[in-house]
């Protein structure tokens, strides 16, 4: 009998117990439910407060606004994120939520390089190829061309800022920089020169065939003005040159 009685109590409580739980669970609901948490706001803002350049609230409405499901509590932070990684122009996006009915949502910026390819991509200085209006990319004038094969962006991006040093003492600048497909180097200059460096057959293979046409550039623009069209630096101790009325190349056999 004592044995019963314990029994019955114990599932008494439990009983009791569960309907506590449930209650709790129902008030809990309705709690979270409540207008006071349907989400008001999405501020927007830069790392460190800053403003955002490229990103438009219009843009953020139409594209990322629509996906984002939930309120306050139960807006799913995961997806709002992935939702605003996919607008144009945004990198990476971090987001919180701030009391007691917003989002707040940190955006990094692509910060625009130049174009990649010939499908109007863009390639950031970090080396991602991502999409967004050229307009925009180009407002503070013409980007650079970049092109090379899958996955060697972040390689050719490198190759520019090295081009961007080593050809600083003769004041030129890389307008494009190719990788082919036998990854071989092509840079178009500033001025309008092309120039071959074919493939690296060591780190410094590139820099020595742009120091020895740092070397000799002065003295070809003293005899031949602007009528260089194209300088060829693959040979071992020369080069091969192409200008208007004019084409010199070395004997020896180019790399």
């Amino acid at each position: 009998m004592w044995q019963d009685i314990r029994l019955l109590n114990a599932t008494a409580n439990a009983l009791l117990g569960l309907l506590a739980l449930a209650l709790l669970g129902s008030a809990l609901w309705w709690l979270v439910h409540r207008p006071l948490f349907t989400l008001r706001e999405v501020k927007l803002e830069g790392p460190d407060h800053g403003a955002l350049q490229h990103v438009s609230p219009s843009t953020v409405r139409g594209t990322a606004l629509p996906r984002i499901k939930g309120n306050f509590f139960t807006a799913n932070l995961e997806e709002v994120r992935v939702a605003f990684e996919s607008v144009p122009w945004v990198r990476r996006a971090a987001v919180r939520r701030e009391w007691p009915n917003k989002l707040v949502v940190v955006i990094d910026e692509h910060k625009p390089l130049g174009t990649w390819g010939e499908d109007g991509k863009l390639i950031s200085v970090e080396g991602d190829i991502f999409t967004a209006n050229l307009a925009e990319a180009e407002e503070e004038g013409d980007l650079p061309e970049f092109n090379g094969p899958a996955g060697s962006e972040r390689e050719v991006v490198a190759r520019y800022r090295d081009l961007m040093q080593w050809l600083a003492p003769v004041e030129l600048k890389p307008e494009a920089v190719e990788l082919s497909g036998r990854y071989a180097w092509t840079v178009k200059l500033s001025n309008g020169v092309t120039v071959e460096l074919g493939r690296e057959q060591n780190r410094e293979t590139l820099k020595n065939r742009v120091e020895r046409l740092v070397r000799i550039y002065p003295q070809l623009v003293a005899r031949l003005q602007d009528r260089i069209e194209s300088v060829d630096m693959r040979y071992p101790t020369g080069l091969a040159l192409k200008a208007s009325g004019l084409t010199l190349a070395p004997e020896t056999k180019k790399k």
